[in-house]
């Protein structure tokens, strides 16, 4: 039995592909069409898939859709009726109803058309998932738990900001639902986008910038979200993606890039001063701005997660939506609330629904049993040495071929940047050994010069490191397996003069703990650095550079490594070395 996933006309648009209930294949649709936060329909990303099963689209028996136009309706038309103008209700019903709710029908249409078929050909169910109930489905169903408390936060879907749920077995059961206009998601991105970081994704930076400042302004932020009992509330004075003048918005985003824009009022803007210009200087104001915004998030969902223990009675969580690709705030989960094992999602943004809905339709409706846990992300494109070596020669470049583990590792003791290409692709938006550019953490100065010369990136953003799952108790304060980097915990103070290249200035590290059993190639590399060096860890950072995606085939990353200051580059069995820089 074939399951197809589909994230479309939304942000981070995907596929994914299950076989008898285990997944196969997931990708975003950036990856492929090299279009970062893609929208619009993933085409590219359900080929790949279906190439990969070796399946035509006729062979699909269940196609799962992020996206329930009916869901919350209700809610949706008591908003529109009590705060729009007839006017308004007027466009908001041509816009909405026609531009979103059209594309939403005609799926099959649009997948025979994405795949060159006959739509008629098309024989599979065809199933809408609530965009939260995926976002759970994706989290829970994958995480190894037979009962889990389940958290979902993120800017909005299906009128829905987040759902607490209880999962257990075949079944998530909704226990509470947050209701669009208020969202912590939509906050910490109005705010970012206030403090100057325009795009969609650059949530992080703010996340990375806060550890700079002071929450001095914590009281201010307390004035614009006042948690209560199991939620919370926007003073939607400060705001203004609620607003009848914004109702253009509420259509399908552009089919190239999923922006959106969540101006702030003026009346945020008086209480905080004006908002910084992306080119502008990064201020102490705009640190300390950035320190509140990332402690009033943890006050809410700390306090969402406590009153969700009271209801579910587990110490297991599951976790999903974008606000979960917070790592620092997932770090302090297990002393800030009574849970103990916590999964968070890998593509927990909305690429990752695509894989929810595989899973929704395969257990929730299908009622079919549960498969193995997710313990790994790499789902996505491979490629053999082949088509590796023909790369390589299209660019003249020379190489050395064979086993390159030892020097590989040679290289990274002696401070050389490389480029490590290996397998199938990780699928969400952290680099796991994969898809990535690898460093020295014994240098201090490699963050200065990774982010100067190869990522082009702001120099406040830190550095994760990537860290034997056996050793990870002598260097962090956490022990607690990571495989998907989505937690950050504290460096051991009489560890950090040691690494200070994966240290950030908080004294935390973003961890990716490496086992024996996930990615083989990716370990015995730190092993071979490990006995050069005494230090079981090496720096980590996703194989781009600044506005574009991870690199996903091998010419994606020949054209990375030729256009950096990276020294060298390893593809499959294939090991490229520039002349000294």
């Amino acid at each position: 039995m074939y399951v197809l996933g589909v994230n479309a006309f939304h942000p981070d648009a995907s596929a994914a592909l299950l076989k008898d209930g285990k997944l196969i294949v997931a990708i975003e649709e950036e990856r492929l069409n090299r279009i970062k936060h893609s929208a619009g329909f993933p085409t590219l990303a359900v080929r790949y898939c279906l190439k990969k099963a070796g399946i035509p689209l006729k062979d699909v028996d269940y196609i799962g859709l992020t996206n329930d136009v009916k869901a919350n309706f209700h809610r949706k038309v008591w908003f529109v009726l009590s705060h729009f103008s007839p006017f308004a209700w007027r466009k908001f019903t041509r816009q909405y109803m026609k531009a979103r709710l059209s594309k939403m029908l005609s799926l099959k249409e649009t997948l025979a058309e994405s795949c060159g078929v006959d739509s008629r050909i098309i024989k599979a169910g065809v199933y809408r998932v609530e965009h939260h109930r995926a976002h759970a489905s994706s989290s829970f169903f994958v995480s190894g738990f037979d009962k889990a408390a389940i958290l979902t936060l993120d800017g909005a879907g299906d009128f829905l900001t987040g759902i607490m749920a209880l999962g257990k077995g075949t079944k998530i059961n909704i226990l509470k639902r947050l209701t669009w206009p208020h969202s912590v998601g939509i906050l910490y991105s109005g705010v970012t986008q206030y403090l100057g970081f325009p795009r969609a994704g650059d949530e992080g930076k703010v996340m990375g910038l806060a550890s700079y400042g002071k929450p001095i302004y914590l009281d201010k932020f307390r004035k614009i979200i006042r948690i209560e009992r199991g939620a919370f509330k926007l003073n939607l004075d400060y705001f203004l993606h609620h607003r009848p003048e914004v109702v253009d918005r509420w259509g399908t985003p552009s089919s190239a890039v999923g922006d959106y824009s969540y101006e702030l009022s003026d009346k945020f803007h008086d209480l905080f001063g004006p908002p910084r210009k992306p080119q502008e200087e990064l201020t102490q104001r705009h640190n300390d701005i950035a320190c509140s915004l990332q402690a009033v998030l943890e006050e809410v969902v700390y306090s969402l997660l406590n009153y969700l223990h009271r209801l579910t009675h587990t110490q297991n969580l599951c976790l999903a939506g974008g606000t979960f690709l917070n790592c620092v705030l997932n770090g302090k989960i297990p002393q800030k609330t009574p849970f103990k094992n916590v999964y968070v999602q890998p593509g927990a943004g909305d690429a990752g629904t695509s894989i929810g809905d595989c899973f929704y339709v395969y257990h929730q409706i299908l009622n079919q049993p549960r498969q193995d846990a997710m313990h790994n992300a790499y789902v996505g494109t491979e490629y053999d040495n082949r088509e590796i070596e023909e790369v390589l020669k299209h660019y003249q470049l020379s190489y050395e071929f064979g086993q390159i583990e030892k020097k590989a590792a040679r290289l990274l003791a002696d401070g050389k940047i490389l480029g490590w290409f290996q397998g199938r692709m990780e699928f969400g938006p952290r680099a796991l050994g994969n898809r990535s550019i690898l460093a020295d953490p014994r240098k201090e100065e490699m963050k200065d010069i990774l982010n100067k010369k190869v990522k082009h990136r702001e120099p406040f953003r830190p550095f994760a490191p990537s860290v034997l799952e056996e050793h990870a108790g002598e260097y962090f304060d956490d022990t607690r397996p990571s495989p998907f980097m989505l937690t950050a915990c504290n460096v051991l103070p009489e560890k950090i003069k040691v690494v200070p290249a994966i240290t950030h200035v908080d004294g935390t590290g973003r961890v990716q703990t490496v086992d024996k059993i996930s990615n083989p190639r990716y370990r015995l590399l730190i092993e071979e650095f490990f006995k050069l060096t005494g230090i079981p860890l090496i720096l980590n950072t996703s194989f781009n550079t600044k506005g574009e995606p991870m690199v996903c085939s091998p010419e994606d990353a020949v054209k990375t490594f030729l256009g950096t200051h990276m020294d060298a580059l390893v593809l499959g069995d294939y090991l490229v070395e520039k002349p000294s820089q």
